[in-house]
């Protein structure tokens, strides 16, 4: 089963990288007021329980895919 886990900077964390995107944006004419950057990964788990799946994508975001002091993230099953 496909779990997709997006992570993304926490509110009030500084990002670097998406500050720097933003500004080019707004200098090629687009009219971005913010832009986050983050991280998605895919995993296909051995399951197809979808709360098994979901609970496999957040132990891994958890132990191995953030650093939950700067980031946060959503598990999407399916």
């Amino acid at each position: 089963m496909k779990v997709t886990v997006l992570v993304r900077p926490k509110t009030g964390i500084r990002d670097p990288q998406g500050e720097a995107i933003g500004r080019s944006l707004v200098g090629l004419g687009y009219a971005v007021a913010a832009v986050h950057a983050g991280k998605i990964f895919d995993l296909e788990v051995d399951t197809e329980d979808a709360a098994e799946a979901a609970r496999i994508g957040r132990e891994a975001a958890e132990r191995v895919l953030t650093n939950d002091l700067i980031e946060e993230f959503e598990v999407v099953v399916g």
